[in-house]
């Protein structure tokens, strides 16, 4: 970009300096009679020949350049290695209870920079494990390693006891449920994005998991009720509404395992509220990981580990770690702090 904008001044400003020379030279020799006018017009149509083939080529230098990249990221893609039948596992587990164990886990995107490292800890069918610290401190990582997008470098995870690399990757990824900080929506009705997780569900089945998530009021106060389009990406629906579909879908999809990455960042205090309501019902008798920068969203959270710098620096429930006035209760101030000026500020 910095290349972009110091060639393109720099060659409108050439291109501008010569028509101001030969009328400058040209008005010059005009005034001494060595010259016509004519000559002066014809030298600035020769001038202007040779301006376009050079404004054409230095468009061309950056369009080259954009292609050139965009060709670099589609080969990486076309290069990367497939996940390979042998990676996938043989065990395919039939019922998954929930029991969740991290036993040393070291994982870095890049093999000299560790992003996890000796991460240990265990959780129990039903119970909500919730992931507290600051940005890129490996919250998101342990997540992906949960989901089995990368497989760890160092130790063993453990899903119901089995070694989760030797879990049908297919058969396991269906059994998680995943509602993210930006809900993605398919252009289509509400009704068919819910039933996304279950294509075979009923209307009464889609409308059951709606009113679970707060969502049944909202939907059918819409001219077409459950048959509303939402747009490209759900841009016809707010974000808590958005939010409050994506629940819905992941009710009707009824995971073992259940993932929330900041499900409620992005909305207001009223819709925070009843998407609290609604990720109540949905984590009941579900294993469930959860991410939020909202600490008061993790109080009921039967276990909280604290995240610095890839390892987990303290692990209890909220009341325990805010006795022990560590990490966690830092935490705690500043977001008592900063939710007090907000409110100030609102």
């Amino acid at each position: 970009m910095s290349t972009q904008s110091t060639f393109f001044p720099l060659m409108w400003l050439i291109i501008g300096s010569g028509s101001l020379l030969v009328w400058y030279f040209g008005s010059m020799l005009q005034m001494h009679r060595l010259i016509s006018l004519g000559m002066i017009v014809a030298f600035l149509a020769y001038l202007a020949m040779v301006q376009h083939p050079l404004e054409f080529l230095g468009h061309s230098t950056q369009w080259i350049t954009r292609a050139l990249t965009a060709a670099e990221r589609v080969f990486e893609v076309l290069d990367a290695e497939s996940e390979s039948e042998d990676s996938r596992g043989e065990i395919e587990l039939e019922e998954i209870h929930g029991e969740v164990e991290y036993r040393n886990v070291g994982f870095g995107y890049e093999k000299h920079q560790q992003v996890l490292k000796d991460v240990s800890f265990k959780v129990k069918p039903g119970q909500m494990l919730g992931l507290v610290g600051k940005s890129g401190v490996g919250k998101s990582t342990i997540i992906n390693l949960l989901c089995r997008f990368y497989d760890a470098d160092e130790g063993e995870i453990f899903i119901d006891g089995v070694p989760l690399r030797d879990v049908s990757l297919w058969s396991y990824r269906g059994k998680l449920g995943v509602v993210l900080q930006e809900p993605f929506l398919f252009s289509g009705t509400i009704a068919e994005n819910i039933a996304y997780a279950k294509p075979e569900a009923t209307p009464e089945e889609i409308m059951a998991a709606a009113k679970i998530a707060n969502a049944h009021d909202f939907i059918i106060s819409k001219p077409d009720g459950y048959d509303e389009q939402v747009g490209e990406r759900g841009s016809r629906l707010s974000g808590g509404e958005k939010q409050r579909v994506c629940i819905a879908r992941a009710i009707l999809h009824d995971p073992a395992i259940l993932i929330l990455d900041e499900a409620t960042a992005s909305v207001d205090l009223e819709t925070e509220q009843q998407i609290q309501e609604a990720i109540a019902r949905l984590i009941k008798g579900r294993t469930t990981f959860a991410i939020a920068h909202r600490l008061s969203t993790l109080r009921n959270a039967h276990k909280l580990l604290v995240m610095d710098e890839g390892r987990v620096v303290e692990s209890g429930t909220h009341d325990e770690l805010k006795a022990k006035r560590g990490v966690y209760a830092k935490l705690l101030d500043i977001h008592r702090r900063t939710s007090l000026v907000g409110a100030i500020n609102g």
